[in-house]
């Protein structure tokens, strides 16, 4: 039920407090500044300024906060749209159809398309999350390992629908990403793929690897260029492509509401969020175009399709962090510890007693999301120079930043090997004409889905029988089907129409 009187009161506690809102403007320019560089997660800025938050008060730190995450949510998107290159994880199907775009000097509309459905992206999460945050405390709760385990195996079905070489070879990377995800320690204490180094024992971290399957791969099929954008008289700085992406996306609505709505229905699922829901989105939108071919070629709908999701996950991701005290994610998860420092605890409890606060919060990121759209123009703007920069310039300081930002995550000589091993499988990978992504999907899930299996044959017992006491499973796996049936049609459909206009 929504509470009118606990509204009234968060637009007091917003009204009534100025630093809840001067400490906005400066949490999206760190979170677009770290998401744009390749290596400096959201994560890792919220944890850098987390400190800075303990002096404050409950409510301007917690959109302080939040508004990094707000930032970082499309700040990955810009060096995915101008290099191919994804900030985050989350921005990986941005790269798909924003780099094209760019390699056609449109790399200005790619980025107001990206911005304009980031925000409305994120303002439509929130707008989910007041409306639903009070129920969804009981409904998140009936997910189990079971009904994970399957929306893990349905993100690594994707590697069949978003890839463009044969299935056989999409699939085939697939299964290396998740080989690669399954080195270390598991969830059962076993030890693998770590040929006796200690440095392995943690297995092989996933954002390294991310930037170097994705940068330094890309990075040497550069190495013969002289600029991103061939054509001189496309690398001008102009305000305009970027007001007519920003225009165009709101035209383009269903695209909008069709991503923002998967995204806020992912973000909810813990452990899932944005890294998921961004390729999710990206494949639903490739199957709904009446032109699918056009994805990957600079299609606008596949770059709305990605950041209206990765951005609007971040409102589902905050259902569970209020109504049940769990973190969705890493953002949420540093949310949570500011909760802990200001001793607040999330759940039902805190949503009851504390409604107004809750309403705050929601009211004020939906507030960040249209600030971040006056920020971002002017922030992409000067962004976009970089297609002047020549790339013998470009190429050894993108290496030393992402370098540096493996070596950050990881504090070890790990994160810059991880880059040089992954960029040279990218390279090979790309040479043979094997799908990059299917790898990346692969790592990122491959851990949730392997945890969510040992979990649910553990409750199971190893019987399949046990399915039959879980309806919301069971929907799922037929949802999970009815996918895979469409897709194998649409593919056999596109390969037949090809051969006939031969």
């Amino acid at each position: 039920m929504f509470d009118f009187a606990a509204f009234s009161g968060a637009l007091q506690l917003l009204g009534n407090d100025a630093m809840a809102w001067l400490v906005v403007p400066p949490g999206i320019l760190i979170g677009l500044a770290f998401g744009a560089v390749p290596g400096l997660s959201i994560s890792i800025a919220m944890a850098v300024f987390l400190p800075a938050t303990l002096y404050m008060d409950f409510l301007p730190a917690i959109l302080f906060l939040s508004a990094i995450f707000t930032g970082g949510g499309f700040g990955g998107a810009i060096p995915a749209i101008l290099m191919n290159i994804p900030g985050t994880s989350s921005a990986v199907a941005t790269a798909f159809d924003g780099y094209p775009m760019s390699q056609q000097g449109r790399h200005g509309e790619a980025l107001g398309v990206g911005l304009a459905a980031s925000v409305i992206g994120t303002f439509f999460g929130y707008v989910v999350l007041l409306l639903v945050v009070g129920p969804a405390a009981s409904w998140v709760l009936k997910l189990g390992p079971t009904e994970m385990l399957v929306v893990a195996i349905w993100g690594l079905l994707l590697i069949a629908v978003l890839n463009d070489s044969s299935f056989a070879k999409g699939l085939a990377a697939g299964v290396l990403g998740i080989t690669i995800s399954t080195v270390g320690y598991s969830d059962t204490g076993l030890m693998r793929g770590t040929f006796g180094s200690m440095y392995l024992l943690d297995g092989i971290p996933a954002i390294p690897a991310l930037i170097g399957l994705f940068a330094a791969s890309e990075l040497i099929n550069m190495a013969g260029k002289d600029y991103i954008v061939a054509d001189k008289s496309l690398r001008k700085l102009k305000m305009r492509p970027i007001l007519t992406g920003v225009r165009d996306t709101f035209r383009r609505w269903p695209a909008v509401l069709r991503g923002s709505l998967m995204g806020t229905m992912i973000g909810i699922i813990p452990g899932v969020g944005a890294s998921v829901a961004n390729l999710a989105s990206y494949g639903t939108a490739k199957r709904a175009s009446k032109d699918p071919g056009s994805f990957g070629q600079g299609n606008p709908d596949g770059v709305i399709a990605s950041e209206a999701a990765n951005s609007s996950s971040e409102g589902g991701g905050m259902v569970t962090l209020l109504a049940l005290g769990l973190p969705g994610g890493a953002g949420t998860a540093i949310l949570l510890g500011a909760f802990a420092m200001h001793n607040v605890t999330g759940g039902p409890r805190f949503i009851s007693e504390s409604t107004d606060v809750v309403y705050a919060i929601i009211l004020g990121n939906m507030v960040q999301a249209m600030l971040l759209l006056v920020i971002g123009i002017a922030f992409v703007f000067f962004a976009s120079s970089i297609v002047k920069a020549p790339l013998r310039y470009l190429i050894p300081y993108v290496i030393a930043i992402s370098m540096m930002g493996a070596y950050a995550i990881t504090g070890s000589v790990v994160g810059p090997m991880t880059v040089a091993g992954a960029g040279a499988l990218g390279w090979v990978m790309r040479r043979y004409g094997y799908p990059v992504t299917a790898v990346v999907v692969g790592l990122l899930v491959g851990p949730m889905a392997e945890g969510e299996l040992v979990r649910s044959w553990q409750i199971s017992g190893g019987h399949l029988s046990f399915l039959l006491d879980r309806p919301i499973t069971l929907v799922l796996i037929a949802l999970l089907a009815g996918t895979i049936i469409i897709s194998q049609l649409g593919r056999r459909r596109t390969h037949h129409n090809e051969a006939l206009s031969r």
